[in-house]
């Protein structure tokens, strides 16, 4: 079992570099504020931390994570609670970022529930997997084996997602303007690698 303790290591080792060996960086954020320049929309999967993957500064990129990174096509729906899409309409409305990666991965937890099909446990995944269904049937209609239906799906899921990004109007405006673009990462955790996702592939 880990202990709680070995989190606060790492801690004061954050605090150690960033406030007494480097005070300048947040003291810069704090008096100016955040100015990220690009929104990553990752897995929650605690293999794919964006900020340990990408090597990046406190301030360098807005991140948000949920389960197999999707993102939902826009709604105009003010009875729910859309936490992904919030985050979104704030890096690009507020933030102004200039770059929005959606970063899959291999082996991920979220696109082999979807793929095993429904799971009465599972009161909130199912119905939040439901957003790459489609990236399922695909899958699911090209691959010849499991193991490929996986890594298939995980892919087209990135794909669906950057279409559902392409959704939402105050994207859709900062794309005509050429001030915002969309890119998709896949990263392979057996062999580090990173391969670039187009809609066309």
């Amino acid at each position: 079992m880990v202990k709680i303790s070995t989190l606060m290591d790492g801690y004061h080792n954050f605090y150690k570099k960033y406030f007494i060996d480097n005070p300048q960086v947040y003291q810069k954020l704090v008096l100016e504020g955040q100015s990220p320049k690009t929104l990553v929309i990752a897995c929650s999967d605690s293999r794919v931390d964006p900020s340990i993957l990408l090597d990046t500064k406190p301030g360098d990129i807005f991140v948000v994570r949920n389960v197999a990174n999707l993102v939902p096509p826009f709604e105009e729906d003010d009875t729910s609670c859309h936490g992904t899409s919030a985050a979104i309409e704030y890096a690009v409305k507020h933030l102004n970022v200039e770059n929005i990666v959606v970063l899959g991965h291999s082996d991920c937890g979220g696109i082999k529930a979807l793929l095993s099909g429904k799971n009465d446990e599972h009161t909130f995944i199912d119905h939040w997997l439901s957003i790459a269904k489609d990236a399922k049937q695909k899958a699911l209609d090209t691959a010849n084996n499991h193991s490929h239906h996986c890594e298939l799906c995980e892919k087209e899921a990135i794909k669906y997602s950057i279409k559902n990004l392409q959704t939402f109007p105050f994207i859709q405006e900062r794309l005509k303007q050429n001030s915002l673009s969309i890119h998709g990462w896949y990263f392979n955790l057996k062999t580090g690698s990173i391969e670039l996702i187009a809609l066309n592939d």
